[in-house]
């Protein structure tokens, strides 16, 4: 099997299809961009090159060709990768990669980029020599500013494939690769959604905290972005968060804790209804009001009364600033955001080694694909993993999963020796990798 990857096939040219071609085209490789027909393919390349902000220079558009899938499909035979990038549609998916394995090459990889459904639907009695070639190869939007690449192999694929990926990725591409297991929603999503639909059915019933002050809260004092969780969600759009509600309920084990979220409060049901999604409709949470004179200000819609209203400087006290205060904080600000907080990062804790063999690859995917500044278990030990844990302990919440292993091995903290070893399922530690 050749080692290097010169040539590329992407199929689907929307938001993430180009993104990748593009990616793949800035670091020197002939790329093939296919689309159902061919000017959509065309015009997602003069985008990339074009506007304001270029994600390509002209010359590097030049290395990408546009086709379409019922003309062109041959053209992706001699590709050292295929990347698939359409629809999240499980037949749809399937249908594509049988035609793929009667044209690919030997020794050519392929993957899917799919963000929810689980390899092994996909692959399901597809011939061997597929099952074989083939991983999941999850980029971020946008592509070209997102470290993360969650790589995800199936049961029968060849470790040379994974290794391949991983040094394409990591080198050429310079994305960071994390290691997930063919779980549903692997391991950022899985963790990341976990928290934002947790996250709204908690303020739902946090009357005594304003939507401003709550993310107010889920950003610098957590050490989350700006956006916080409400305004996290308008840049997502509701309707994608009840799409991935939906791929949850059909794919979360039956005792996963994270089905006790998966429907959406009543009032983000009728925003949901009404087309309230977010920055993409104009306005979900927030939306930005132009006045006749040219000045701008910001509005939220208040979930009780359902109107819009001013949105409210948010100044956090003290006590709030800070994740070691914040979380122990016997108040409205408090309480809310140790139930939120506490709850993530358990159920973070209880998914190793079930999405993933070790807490650092859990920790550089919220890290990469999220923003956060510290993933579940650097946050763990920056709140102080013994005193995290007597505090679930105190709210009845059994101490199961890295948690256990953490306690029942005696140890303080998940990292040691200034963040360069971590604690392994078997409760010994070992050296971070590269």
């Amino acid at each position: 099997m050749s080692a290097s990857i010169n040539k590329v096939s992407v199929i689907g040219a929307g938001t993430m299809g180009a993104g990748i071609a593009a990616l793949c085209a800035a670091a020197g490789c002939q790329v093939v961009l296919l689309d159902m027909k061919s000017d959509i393919a065309a015009a997602s390349i003069e985008r990339l090159a074009g506007g304001k902000r270029p994600v390509i220079t002209e010359d590097q558009a030049k290395l990408i060709t546009a086709g379409s899938l019922s003309d062109d499909l041959n053209a992706i035979s001699d590709s050292d990768w295929i990347c698939e990038a359409v629809v999240e549609d499980l037949q749809i998916k399937r249908d594509l990669f049988a035609n793929i394995e009667t044209i690919r090459r030997d020794g050519s990889i392929v993957t899917t980029n799919t963000s929810g459904i689980p390899l092994k639907d996909i692959v399901a009695d597809m011939p061997a020599r597929l099952r074989q070639d083939i991983a999941v190869t999850h980029f971020f939007n946008p592509v070209h500013i997102m470290k993360l690449v969650e790589l995800i192999p199936g049961a029968d694929t060849d470790p040379q494939v994974t290794s391949r990926l991983a040094d394409f990725l990591s080198g050429p591409l310079g994305k960071g690769v994390v290691y997930a297991k063919d779980t549903v929603n692997f391991i950022g999503n899985r963790i990341g959604c976990f928290w934002m639909l947790a996250g709204l059915s908690k303020a739902a019933n946090a009357d005594d905290t304003s939507m401003e002050a709550i993310d107010a809260l889920m950003s610098k004092p957590v050490g989350l972005p700006p956006t916080g969780l409400y305004g996290l969600i308008d840049l997502i759009g509701l309707d994608v968060m009840d799409f991935v509600a939906k791929n949850l309920d059909k794919n979360l084990p039956a005792n996963d804790v994270g089905r006790n979220y998966l429907a959406l409060p009543a009032t983000e049901s009728e925003m949901l209804g009404n087309g309230q999604l977010g920055r993409k409709t104009g306005g979900g949470f927030y939306k930005l009001v132009k006045a006749d004179d040219g000045s701008k200000s910001m509005e939220v819609y208040d979930l009780t009364d359902k109107h819009w209203r001013p949105m409210q400087n948010i100044e956090l006290q003290a006590v709030h600033q800070d994740i070691k205060t914040l979380m122990f904080s016997d108040d409205a600000e408090g309480r809310f955001s140790w139930d939120l907080m506490s709850a993530t990062l358990n159920y973070a804790s209880e998914l190793v080694p079930e999405i993933s063999d070790d807490i650092v690859n859990v920790d550089r995917a919220m890290k990469w694909g999220f923003n956060w500044a510290m993933g579940p278990f650097e946050l763990i030990d920056a709140i102080g993993a013994q005193a995290f844990s007597d505090k679930l302990k105190a709210d009845g919440v059994a101490i199961n999963g890295m948690l256990k292993v953490l306690l029942d091995n005696g140890h303080g903290s998940f990292y040691i020796n200034d963040g360069k070893e971590f604690l392994t399922v078997d409760g010994h530690y070992e050296q971070v990798p590269a």
